[in-house]
């Protein structure tokens, strides 16, 4: 009954997460587009980026708190519960007083925050609604759904564009929302939940004290420490593509439009195939392995995007080029992403699952934007192809020496154990 259960969790959870995300994406587009006709500033659509970014960056921490500490069915439901009033105080502003900056803005913070405690408590709550044996094909389901999302999101907000009002497009993100809450409120959060009851001593904790306990908790897993400090290195360098891939193909290279749009298409068509694929595979085994070498792929592909700058090429070569590289960076994502979520649900205490997810969060955050910042600066002084190749060497270097054979034996003693049975039987042949 229990597993008959969790199968209703695991596909209600993938749809709920389509439809919020596909109205989601949707929304984004128009908003988007919305912005740059009524003003034609590129500051305030960055500045509706920054609505979106820095409150997600601040508000991680007490959403990972509050995962810990409340109940989680209740703060997933009231978080899209918020986010669908939002979207209607947004609609009946523009009913009434029509569309402003200041409305959009203020409810991308909203939609931001409400976002931010859904995402965290989801994270947290993935083993108390699957079955252990199938949290590799629920993380999948969920990065297809997110896959979905991102292509024909914005697709279908292109071919609405233009031929419906904005008020359409915020009904429509408003009637997902609303099948997503109706969704989540048939999911049984606690169907293989793992918490313990809270001693006094842990109800009487304030807020403080139970982040910092999350941080120590963090401090004891030295595994989980080690992948933390290369998350930040792979979010820090990855502002050199996420700055130079477009600046490259549009500035440098003089690609359409149209072809840019089908190359970061690639991406998520790609992640979309991973995702199929590690939904119907075995689990995998050794996922720090795994997503070791997926990260070093990945240095070498930050290192070959600027080769058409060194060497000349057709431009029907350089396109086929890079689908084939962009397409290369969503499956590789996938590769990187699925075991390691896997493996921090099955490792991680659930008592501490939101303070970790969200320390997670805002660390990534946090460098993100400071990588963008940094690497937009030294785009203007230095040589594309250099900074691209250099980035890609320094990743390397830093996972090659942070997840060295020795890390990799501590987090799985049974690889040592069959490195020296091979060298047993070496010896004795």
């Amino acid at each position: 009954m229990k597993l008959k259960r969790a199968t209703y969790h695991m596909w209600t959870f993938t749809i709920s997460k389509l439809i919020s995300g596909f109205g989601a994406h949707v929304y984004a587009f128009a908003v988007s587009f919305y912005i740059l006709q009524l003003t034609g500033s590129a500051t305030n659509f960055a500045m509706n980026l920054i609505c979106s970014l820095v409150p997600r960056t601040l508000i991680a921490p007490f959403a990972g708190y509050a995962a810990d500490k409340y109940s989680r069915k209740t703060i997933v439901i009231v978080a899209q519960i918020a986010s669908t009033l939002a979207i209607g105080g947004l609609l009946t502003v523009s009913l009434t007083t029509g569309l402003s900056l200041l409305a959009i803005y203020t409810t991308t913070v909203v939609l931001s925050l409400a976002s931010t405690f859904s995402g965290v408590t989801f994270s947290s709550s993935i083993t108390g609604l699957i079955d252990e044996n199938r949290i590799q094909r629920a993380m999948a389901l969920n990065q297809m759904s997110i896959s979905f999302a991102a292509i024909g999101g914005p697709a279908v907000g292109g071919i609405l564009y233009g031929t419906v009002s904005m008020n359409t497009f915020l009904i429509v993100y408003m009637a997902a929302s609303t099948v997503a809450i109706l969704l989540e409120a048939t999911m049984n959060f606690k169907l293989f939940a793992n918490r313990k009851e809270k001693t006094e001593e842990e109800q009487k904790e304030t807020m403080w004290q139970s982040m910092k306990a999350g941080v120590f908790y963090l401090r004891q897993q030295p595994i989980l420490m080690m992948i933390i400090w290369i998350s930040l290195f792979i979010n820090f360098l990855f502002g050199a593509f996420q700055v130079g891939f477009s600046f490259i193909l549009i500035e440098k290279l003089k690609m359409v439009s149209t072809r840019f749009g089908m190359v970061e298409g690639a991406l998520a068509v790609g992640m979309l195939l991973m995702s199929i694929y590690f939904s119907v595979r075995k689990e995998v085994k050794f996922p720090l392995l795994v997503s070791k070498w997926g990260i070093v792929v990945f240095g070498i592909l930050l290192m070959i995007v600027p080769l058409p700058l060194l060497v000349s090429m057709h431009p029907n070569v350089f396109f086929a080029y890079y689908l084939v590289i962009i397409f290369g960076f969503g499956v590789n994502m996938m590769i990187v992403n699925t075991p390691m979520q896997v493996m921090f649900q099955k490792v991680i205490d659930d008592d501490f699952k939101g303070r970790v997810f969200a320390l997670l969060e805002t660390m990534a955050m946090a460098l993100m934007p400071l990588g963008v910042v940094i690497y937009g600066f030294l785009y203007d002084f230095v040589p594309a192809q250099w900074i691209l190749i250099v980035s890609g060497a320094i990743l390397i270097g830093v996972v090659l020496f942070m997840a060295r054979p020795s890390i990799i034996r501590k987090a799985y003693p049974e690889l040592a154990e069959k490195k020296k049975v091979k060298a047993n039987v070496a010896t004795e042949q």
